[in-house]
């Protein structure tokens, strides 16, 4: 009788364990996913066309709050918690009660998730949501174009629509952006890396993924998402942590593991933070860590007009995920705000509609600043309506994109980005050396 299996997931991670670690795999029989942290991924089932022969009728997906049910209706031997940016309270409150139900729970088994490239791969992963990732990622591609690399990013998994036509995603142009219907939190990973001239590949079934991008490459970037650990095995680990949230690199899940195991730690955002953050996360780089390279960043803004923000009412668009699941009370627009005088930041909360209400009540402790959620069109319309109904003299939109490319902003806006500015030649240097035989 074959060992039946439940994965918790949030679309992504989930189901590449199950890709890497159960499909085609007759010892263990995958009963079911749920899902969470993420609107509108539940209610759906894992494609037959994915999930191999053994699954004729796919795998059904349900919400995380039917996980008591399902494991006693199904009678699930083993549940596998498989997605990230959690604490690690969280994971041992859902541990307890697997077992309480008579079940084994495990995390996700990172080594045997991790597939080998015929390439060199650098893989930019993180302590939290939030912390810098996709500027650092910029930074290291910008870094190998400079020494003559073809260099092709593949990112973690978003694929919150039709998952068998989503199983690998090849992006070029902005137009295959609008070809593959991209959330917004899909295009805010994608258009920047598309701007800057860089092929970026994504989907669901990674291992084919892989095998495409390795034919236009010279290094494979594995762009992470929230804190999770690489699809593929690095040939250089980096972990980005973020001083405003020093102790987090020993708190969340699996952010910890990137943490103690990355090649090279860099302490994002030192201009705005408190030295006794950066100065506590060196001190656990040493004790946790103490061969990663450790390497200071600064994260300047780039603003155009700054002079139109003094003594304006302001209203802060800030990434969704940063400020929902990451926890995070201000981003690009909020720093931006303060550095050049804002009059205020305007409370967006009064004139929140539909699934951005819903949000706020979600997540109470996010502050006066609005979370650029995206991920319908239903989101993006209420994102939209809630924007030009807030009574501000300007929008500051610290996403990773323009907004303005796909909703009507009606009132005045200034997009404010971020960029990485490490201190030293040690990431140039470490990219410079790179090769099969660099571990």
């Amino acid at each position: 009788m074959s060992h039946k299996v439940l994965i918790m997931g949030a679309a992504g991670r989930d189901f590449h364990v199950f890709n890497t670690c159960y499909r085609d795999n007759k010892e263990f029989e995958v009963v079911a996913f749920t899902a969470t942290q993420i609107p509108h991924i539940d209610d759906r089932r894992y494609p037959a066309a994915l999930a191999g022969s053994l699954y004729p009728d796919g795998i059904k997906i349900y919400p995380e709050e039917n996980l008591t049910d399902l494991i006693k209706e199904k009678a699930v031997d083993e549940v596998v918690f498989a997605y990230s940016d959690v604490s690690l309270g969280y994971v041992e409150e859902r541990k307890q009660l697997v077992e309480s139900l008579g079940a084994k729970f495990s995390t996700y088994d990172i080594d045997a998730t991790m597939l080998p490239s015929i390439r060199p791969v650098v893989a930019v992963c993180a302590t939290r949501t939030g912390c810098g990732k996709s500027q650092t990622s910029r930074r290291v591609m910008d870094l190998l174009k400079e020494q003559g690399k073809r260099v092709v990013v593949i990112r973690h998994p978003m694929p919150y629509g039709d998952l068998a036509a989503q199983a690998v995603q090849r992006f070029a142009t902005f137009e295959d952006l609008n070809t593959h219907e991209c959330t917004i939190e899909e295009r805010e990973e994608y258009e920047p890396h598309i701007q800057n001239g860089f092929v970026v590949y994504a989907g669901v079934d990674y291992k084919a993924i892989l095998e495409q991008a390795e034919q236009e490459a010279d290094v494979v970037i594995w762009d992470g998402g929230n804190n999770d650990t690489p699809f593929y095995k690095p040939d250089l680990w980096i972990t980005v942590t973020d001083p405003h949230r020093a102790g987090h690199e020993l708190e969340y899940f699996p952010g910890t593991e990137n943490f103690t195991r990355a090649d090279m730690l860099i302490i994002n955002k030192i201009d705005s933070a408190q030295p006794e953050g950066i100065a506590e996360i060196e001190e656990n780089a040493r004790k946790l860590n103490p061969t990663a390279t450790v390497v200071r960043a600064r994260s300047p803004l780039t603003v155009p007009s700054s002079d139109f923000i003094r003594g304006k009412r302001v209203l802060a668009v800030e990434d969704g995920p940063t400020l929902t699941h990451g926890g995070m009370q201000f981003g690009a627009a909020v720093v931006a705000a303060r550095m050049y005088g804002a009059a205020e930041l305007v409370d967006p909360r009064p004139w929140a509609v539909g699934e951005i209400a819903e949000t706020f009540k979600k997540y109470p402790d996010i502050g006066p600043l609005l979370p650029a959620m995206g991920y319908g069109d239903v989101q993006v319309m209420d994102l939209e309506t809630t924007i030009n109904a807030v009574d501000c003299d300007m929008v500051l939109v610290g996403t990773p994109i323009s907004l303005a490319r796909i909703i009507d902003i009606e009132k005045p806006s200034l997009r404010v980005t971020y960029r990485l500015a490490e201190e030293g030649t040690a990431l140039a240097d470490a990219l410079s050396t790179l090769s099969k035989d660099s571990k």
